[in-house]
């Protein structure tokens, strides 16, 4: 991670104590003192109990973005004791606190949302905010510092350019992880930086990382219809990429949308604390940007390939959300919606190229993703285990669940073997391979694969990703090679 402190010029605590006391200092809240937007986090959070309120917020944001603002601050419940901090920023505010410089909050969210973290940080003089009235942003917003410190000098820490009216009547200014051009334009004017913070992470990597790129190797399971309807041809490949190029650009925009509706569990999580939006190191409203461009994009190239395809995307995109906004936290229907979506890719794939789908096939999908979604619950569940806890955040499972969810797990993975073994001893598969005997090999690699899984899982070394555990370790990629050729051969 970069974790970078500018300074331009001396450190206020390396100057007297008198400029302490003399000369005040406003502090902007979002993407400054916190590394993201309560406006938008609320939002969101209303959003994931109640999806029908976003009618309700276009009526409100009718008469002002004031109101927007208290009407859904009234509305949420965040954890203001998890909201991510610029740490270094925070550590500088508590030396100029404690050599007796006035701080005062300074921001545009609501004063609902405002005060708990200024009470959390217990360092503020005073808190100016919104108040359902007076939209507290821009000119408004030095207007009330100007009156709060009666005309006389006084510096300001931002991040964003609407900042920029304010430092031109400041006398020094704070730049904290700032947006694209900030520090270019507050030089060209003329304004004297006194330091820039800035702790976020190079912005490729974490966009890779937000888009979850690793998790596009789902998308395989597209092409298992060119295997078990042998359409190895040029036009069937073409196709193919096409859907998986799709698919990964609607999954990745889910799975921003999923992020942004999660922030709060996700930072009560020991792993998922540290993605993109919940650590803060990607704004929130640039998500929300980047998800848009997604869907577009994604079923603009669906509907290139064919009508099913498109309708099959969509239906993805329906399961996504009822998961993401009910079906996460039912206990077992999560998983059976999480089973379902790996399946729906395989139903996509034989859609795309046009080729009937096997009963067979379908049947042992669907226990073998089930397995590998109850591998993924137990590895949280132990997860928990071992941080003491007995329940999950955003999930209705307890720590005690863990048996009875590992053996249904382990049967699932069985009952997929079993299925597999009736189809290569079924007649139709005899008629449609040269050497369908040879697919008995099959059965014993995916026993020793799936008993991997879950002897791991029980030991407390699997990833909370089976995917990811899987394109991580070596026997799992011997083992998928082996059954490709096996496949292959016999056909």
């Amino acid at each position: 991670m970069s974790n970078k402190t500018v300074q331009e010029q001396p450190s206020l605590s390396d100057q007297s104590n008198t400029h302490h006391d003399s000369v005040p200092l406003f502090v902007d809240l979002d993407g400054t003192l916190i590394k993201t937007d309560l406006l938008i986090e609320s939002a969101f959070f209303l959003l994931k109990k109640q999806p029908w309120m976003l009618f309700a917020m276009l009526y409100w944001l009718v008469f002002g973005k004031a109101r927007l603002k208290e009407e859904i601050a009234i509305r949420s419940a965040l954890d203001f004791s998890v909201l991510p901090l610029q740490k270094e920023f925070v550590e500088f505010l508590h030396n100029e606190a404690k050599h007796g410089r006035a701080l005062y909050l300074a921001t545009a969210s609501d004063r609902r949302l405002a005060e708990p973290v200024a009470e959390r940080l217990g360092i503020f003089k005073q808190v100016l905010a919104s108040d359902g009235h007076n939209n507290l942003k821009g000119a408004r917003k030095l207007e009330a510092i100007l009156a709060c410190c009666n005309g006389s000098a006084f510096d300001y820490a931002g991040n964003a350019r609407v900042d920029l009216a304010i430092w031109a009547k400041a006398r020094r200014a704070i730049i904290v992880n700032p947006d694209n051009g900030v520090i270019a334009v507050a030089r060209k004017c003329g304004y004297e930086i006194q330091q820039v913070f800035d702790d976020r992470p190079p912005i490729a990597k974490t966009w890779i990382r937000a888009f979850r790129i690793h998790q596009w190797a789902k998308n395989v399971l597209l092409g298992v219809p060119i295997l078990t309807a042998h359409a190895f041809n040029f036009s069937a490949i073409a196709e193919i990429a096409a859907a998986f190029t799709a698919f990964g650009l609607v999954a990745s925009a889910n799975y921003l949308l999923n992020d942004l509706l999660d922030l709060v569990s996700d930072r009560h999580h020991p792993r998922k604390c540290k993605r993109p939006f919940a650590a803060g190191d990607l704004g929130l409203a640039s998500g929300i940007l980047a998800m848009i461009i997604l869907f577009s994009t994604g079923f603009g190239l669906a509907a290139q390939l064919s009508g099913h395809f498109l309708f099959t995307l969509l239906a993805y995109l329906g399961l996504t959300l009822s998961y993401s906004f009910y079906f996460k936290t039912v206990t077992l229907m999560d998983v059976l919606m999480l089973a379902s979506l790996y399946t729906i890719r395989i139903v996509a794939g034989a859609y795309a190229i046009a080729v009937p789908l096997s009963s067979w096939l379908l049947g042992f999908s669907m226990f073998v993703f089930l397995s590998l979604a109850l591998v993924k619950r137990c590895t949280e569940l132990m997860a928990m285990q071992r941080l003491s806890r007995e329940t999950m955040k955003g999930r209705d499972y307890r720590v005690s669940d863990y048996p009875m969810l590992s053996a249904m797990g382990v049967a699932a993975g069985y009952i997929s073997i079993l299925v597999l073994a009736l189809f290569i001893s079924s007649p139709e598969t005899a008629s449609k391979y040269t050497y369908p005997v040879l697919l008995w090999l099959l059965c014993p690699l995916m026993a020793y694969w799936v008993s991997r899984l879950w002897l791991k899982t029980s030991r407390g070394e699997m990833h909370d990703d089976p995917l990811v555990f899987s394109l991580k370790d070596s026997a799992s990629w011997i083992v998928f090679i082996n059954m490709m050729i096996v496949t292959l051969i016999s056909i």
